[in-house]
Order: C-alpha cells, then structure tokens, then sequence
C-alpha cells in the first residue's frame, strides 16, 4: 500500500520535527497509534497523558496503562472532574465539549510545564462525519491532530497499527460511559457504575461489542446483529436480567438493530424494534 508508507513517513517526518509532544491517549488504537509512533521517533520524549473520571471504564484506564508500558512510553494518569461542572452533568448535546475542555487543559498544563511545545490528539479524517462538540475545544487550545492533517482514515491507522504489531490494532471503538445516556438524562456517578457493571456482565459472557443504553429503570442491550440470538436465549438470558437488577434496572430490553452509533436519538422513535427481557415475568 504505497499511499499508506507514505502516510506513515510523513508522520514520523512531523512527528521528528515536532521532537517532544504530550499525546492524550485513550488506549485505543487511534491514541495508541499515534503514541506508538511518536516513541518509535523520539522516544521519552513523548509522554502519554490519560483522563481518568468515572465516565471511564476502570479496565480501559488500567488497559492504557498497560499499552503504555508495552510501548515503552512515559505516562502520565490524570484525575479530571467533569462531572463536578453542572454544564456537564446536566447532559447537553454539547456535553462532550466541557469534558474535552478539561482534558485538554490538563494536557496543555503539563505540557507547559515540561517545556513541551505540542499536545496531540488521535483525531482522523473519519471522524469528520460525526457531530463530535470535543473537536471545538481541540481547536480551541491548539492541540493538534497530525492523523487528520495528513489524511489517515480509519482503516489506515488499523491496518498501520496491525504492521507494528500494536495489540489493540483490531480494537472496537468505545466511547465514554456518559455517551449510554439520552442528552438531557442527568449523568451522575452512581448511573455511570449502574451501566459500568451491566457492561462488564455483558463483556464476561464473550458479547466483544455491546452498549447498554440508559432509559430510567430500562436498560436497552446492543449487541453485534449476529450476536442477538445469543442473548435471547433463555439460560443467558436470566444471567442477564438477575445481573441487570442487581445493578438497579427494572427492565431489561434488547434492540433489535443491533450495535449503532448515534442510536440514543433514536430511542424513542424504535420503541417497536426493542424485545423485552422481563416481559414474561409480568
């Protein structure tokens, strides 16, 4: 893939030109590419900084330090505090825009600190078509995204991170625990547990790629389409709803579409297309 090497080297090119950078690592495989080739070029020079709130799973913040440590790179865990500013609680559209406000803060303090002249993002050229509000305050600071300045799309960055043997080249996307809530749905520590723990239920049981969408005492299960079956049947089925209650929902649902991104503005209007877990019990 010609077009690709030369993406990758005009990478690596910015990158030793830029010689220090804090990167904002989520340890997914957009940050994680993007650290593993700024260690690659200048070493410990290149510091990883992860946000860790209650928006975080714990197991993806003990991931990204354990991708960190694989890679070599200095890293840096860092407590933010979103949801202590009501503008971010309270669930806006824009919600996403305080939190990224923060965590880039945070980075931008540290970088100065270390007389580090760059902050990096693993922002990429898919990311363009989503309503993404976290992009203003990236802008706004002066982060920059040499993923995206240079052309990197999706599949190039895991097709690139496969090459280097990254292990979370293949890694579904995740979003943060606050983006399982309708906009407007205040978020609060004990709800982000209550969907944390329904989560790990559903990972522990081999479901790779699964959401639990809050609906108040409902809580609505995507799974990968081929996947559904699976959890329709009876003896898992009950493993679910008993782990769910225990967790402090009333009703279980599963959506029968399947995994999607942007599905919470459609929660109401496919009302038809959720099956119930619980209906039976009734």
């Amino acid at each position: 893939m010609p077009v690709l090497n030369a993406k990758v080297a005009s990478l690596q090119s910015v990158l030793r030109e830029m010689q220090q950078m804090v990167v904002c690592f989520s340890g997914g495989v957009d940050s994680g590419y993007l650290l593993a080739e700024a260690v690659a070029v200048v070493g410990e020079d290149a510091i990883a900084l992860t946000a860790v709130s209650p928006s975080l799973a714990p197991e993806e913040g003990a991931d990204a330090r354990r991708l960190a440590e694989q890679l070599g790179a200095r890293h840096v865990l860092v407590q933010t505090h979103e949801l202590d500013d009501p503008r971010y609680a309270a669930n806006p559209i824009n919600r996403c825009y305080f939190c990224k406000v923060e965590t880039y803060e945070v980075a931008t303090k540290h970088a100065r600190r270390f007389g580090i002249p760059y902050v990096l993002d693993g922002f990429n050229v898919d990311d363009r078509g989503d309503y993404r509000p976290g992009r203003k305050a990236a802008l706004e600071r002066g982060v920059r995204s040499p993923l995206d300045e240079l052309g990197f799309t999706k599949n190039d960055i895991r097709e690139a991170a496969r090459r280097i043997g990254l292990p979370v080249w293949d890694k579904p996307a995740l979003a943060c625990l606050s983006s399982r809530f309708p906009y407007g749905t205040e978020i609060t520590p004990e709800r982000l547990r209550q969907v944390w723990l329904c989560e790990r239920t559903l990972h522990a049981q081999g479901f790779k790629v699964c959401r639990v969408r809050y609906d108040d005492v409902v809580a609505r299960i995507e799974v990968e389409p081929e996947e559904i079956p699976r959890l329709l049947e009876s003896s898992l089925r009950d493993l679910v709803v008993r782990e769910f209650r225990a967790a402090g929902f009333k009703d279980v649902a599963v959506d029968l579409q399947g995994y999607r991104t942007g599905s919470l503005n459609e929660m109401k209007a496919r009302s038809a297309e959720v099956v119930s877990l619980t209906a039976s019990e009734c």
